[in-house]
């Protein structure tokens, strides 16, 4: 493998997006044949609140997916196999997927345990086509560790992203730089990063439901309408995205949370769960902490009716008390039982010119 140098700024970048397939609900069914073709989601005990991590394709039938608390999963399939997660596991797994990986770029950027962006501009295997290399990274994959992955081929990571879920599970789509233009003109609104829910429906409301709908507005008048983020989309309705592959990701926050089995009642029971949850925080921030500083603390509310609230605050140090105040705000806001709690820290790289103190946890 010819190693990777830094582009020159004309140079048509090549960039696969690997992404497994529900890649821990996988792991299980590799380790248990007996699990294949059977509905299966691995997550926390539907007695205990416990939620959804992933699932298999066969759970999806069923209309299950991540995120969704395991005892409506188990409603709508009573007969689904739950896993606990084997977090230790899922990690070696993921590190050999990347041994895979680093045979062909390392310019690698994880996104999670089961995700990551390569450029293979410089690679040479394949004769340099990126599409002959995704499809052996992911027969290698298969064969070696029994693991599927999806892959996305692409001039950039916005496309390679979008085109990595094209021909899901076990497949791959490539979107050629002369296929730029065609594909992302008729891409729906909510393809683009950051067009959530909310947002789509605004657009939709507006006649504005396409890339190429998007493309009518002027840069001035996408940044008049939706600020910074518009002129971010401006580009992305185009296929525009010059961000390179970063293999040194910098983590922007660190968090901790708990779903509780009963609702707490009151502010006073929050209170008195930040003594548990704290400590937990502090020691996620030792192991994090070289070359970051504080930037602000967030405190995250769910209450038992699923509404969430969050509440942030600029803040240079991290103390028990900072967490209580915002506690405070957040339980004032719907005054109910609460069933998740959320603590977290947003981080920062030092430069030259921070005079700032490092963490600093105070109890």
């Amino acid at each position: 493998m010819t190693s990777p140098s830094t582009l020159a700024p004309t140079a048509q970048r090549k960039i696969i997006h690997c992404d497994c397939d529900s890649f821990y609900a996988s792991v299980e069914t590799r380790d248990n044949v007996e699990l294949a073709g059977h509905p299966l989601a691995v997550g926390g005990s539907p007695d205990k609140r416990g939620v959804v991590a992933t699932c298999n394709y066969e759970a999806r039938k069923y209309g299950i997916h991540s995120a969704m608390p395991m005892s409506h999963a188990v409603r709508l399939c009573p007969e689904l196999n739950i896993i606990r997660p084997r977090m230790s596991v899922y990690r070696e797994v993921s590190k050999q997927i990347r041994e895979i990986f680093e045979d062909y770029s390392h310019l690698i950027e994880p996104l999670s345990l089961d995700e990551a962006f390569l450029d293979v501009t410089q690679c040479q295997h394949q004769q340099g086509s990126a599409t002959r290399i995704a499809e052996e990274i992911r027969t290698r994959t298969r064969e070696t560790l029994g693991i599927t992955i999806s892959a996305g081929i692409a001039p950039n990571k916005f496309l390679a992203k979008i085109a990595s879920d094209w021909n899901k599970p076990d497949g791959q789509f490539t979107i050629t730089p002369n296929e730029i233009e065609e594909f992302v003109r008729v891409l729906p609104i909510e393809k683009l990063f950051g067009v959530g829910a909310v947002t789509a429906k605004k657009m939709h409301a507006a006649n504005i439901k396409t890339c190429a709908d998007f493309r009518t507005l002027s840069l001035t008048e996408a940044t008049r309408r939706y600020g910074k983020f518009g002129a971010r989309l401006f580009d992305l309705s185009r296929g525009i995205d010059n961000r390179p592959v970063n293999p040194n990701r910098v983590r922007k926050s660190i968090s901790v949370e708990r779903t509780y089995a009963v609702d707490l009642k009151d502010q006073a029971a929050c209170v008195k769960e930040l003594d548990a949850l704290f400590p937990e925080l502090c020691e996620r921030i030792e192991k994090n902490i070289a070359g970051k500083l504080v930037k602000n603390c967030t405190m995250k509310v769910r209450f038992s009716d699923f509404e969430t609230t969050t509440v942030t605050c600029t803040t240079a140090s991290v103390a028990k008390e900072i967490f209580i105040q915002l506690l405070t705000t957040a339980w004032q806001r719907q005054e109910k039982p609460v069933r998740l709690l959320g603590i977290g820290v947003g981080i920062r790289q030092i430069d030259s010119e921070d005079q700032l103190e490092l963490f600093d946890c105070e109890s």
